[in-house]
């Protein structure tokens, strides 16, 4: 009798055990059907939260007409000089106007290496312009004994009259050649662009000597370039990002102007500036060839080619044509615009678009 009572006992453990432990299975598995569902929950509401937040994006780039597919300024300026001669060059009342301008028509300077690349970052409502300087002369950049641009060189100017205009950012970039703004010992030379660089100015290529690259053979338009970049590279030791052909002269292949080594040294830029024509692409459509960049020639009358090929004729048409001209939606991570335009996003962007 005493075995029976112990085996009926354990029996009863064995029992309660195995009870203990069904329920010890259900609790956990409700446990992970509940994560499960947690999970589920956290995903809707992700979901949800990316959804209000792209209406959002939209309702705000709709309100200010945002059209990240527009086209851009990029001009073109050489010296400027009191009495300017006939050409290109300006005087500073002049070079004064056009930025007074471009900061009373929301404009918002941004450097060609941020336009080749795509990191436009302006307010929403504004306008992009790539203000760019070629030949590296005196009159565009001279320093004092502080290490200030003197108030009559083109970027003292610009920095005067961006203090003026809070927004209106004090950036452009400087196609440098051997004569490096009148600068002959390399410690001077060092200043200069460090100063530049220091001030988040963009230092473009434009070839060592300033030879017209039209016609020439392969290993001269190669070496010119590297030569150009070499000179840069030895004094603040950044690469550009871009080049300014000289005379706006393309060499026989294109693509010999982007891409090309001389010397054991290589260069690959984003983009190739020509002299002046017409406003430039947005570097979010398919219109956009790095090969080929066009400029606008700064030019305050309206005769000859300047009755539309330059910077008033262009501005004034910008004006007049709004849906036309490249409007920021103020999201850098998006690239904004009516969705009609769709058709003219260029593929590298798709998952970028943010059409209203």
């Amino acid at each position: 009798m005493g075995r029976f009572r112990i085996a009926g006992v354990v029996a009863a453990l064995v029992g309660v055990a195995g009870a203990s432990a069904t329920l010890s299975g259900c609790a956990a598995g409700g446990g992970k059907h509940a994560t499960q569902a947690g999970q589920a929950g956290h995903q809707r509401n992700k979901v949800a939260n990316e959804a209000a937040l792209r209406k959002s994006e939209m309702a705000a780039a709709a309100q200010v007409k945002a059209n990240e597919l527009g086209q851009i300024p990029v001009i073109m300026y050489h010296r400027i000089v009191q009495n300017p001669p006939p050409g290109d060059d300006r005087s500073p009342k002049d070079f004064r106007d056009e930025l007074e301008r471009l900061a009373a028509e929301d404009y918002v300077p941004i450097t060609a290496a941020e336009y080749v690349t795509g990191k436009i970052d302006i307010p929403a409502g504004k306008h992009p312009v790539v203000l760019t300087f070629d030949d590296s002369s005196p009159a565009q950049l001279t320093l004092d004994g502080m290490g200030n641009p003197t108030p009559d060189c083109a970027i003292g100017i610009l920095m005067d009259v961006a203090k003026k205009h809070p927004g209106f950012r004090p950036v452009a970039t400087m196609y440098v050649i051997k004569d490096l703004f009148g600068k002959a010992r390399q410690e001077e030379q060092i200043q200069v662009l460090q100063w530049l660089k220091d001030h988040n100015f963009d230092i473009g290529n434009h070839t060592r000597d300033h030879l017209n690259l039209l016609g020439k053979p392969k290993d001269e338009v190669e070496k010119q370039i590297v030569a150009g970049q070499t000179l840069i590279t030895s004094l603040i030791k950044t690469p550009p990002v871009t080049l300014a052909l000289p005379y706006g002269n393309q060499p026989h292949e294109k693509k010999w102007a982007l891409q090309g080594a001389s010397g054991g040294v290589r260069y690959d830029y984003k983009g190739v500036f020509l002299a002046g024509y017409t406003p430039a692409p947005s570097p979010f459509t398919k219109d956009f060839d790095p090969l080929s960049i066009p400029r606008i020639r700064s030019k305050e009358n309206k005769v000859g080619d300047c009755k539309k090929f330059c910077s008033m004729a262009w501005l004034d048409w910008l004006k007049a044509n709004p849906t036309d001209r490249y409007t920021s939606d103020g999201n850098a991570k998006t690239v904004a615009f009516p969705k009609f335009k769709a058709a003219f996003v260029a593929p590298a962007f798709k998952t970028s678009v943010l059409p209203y």
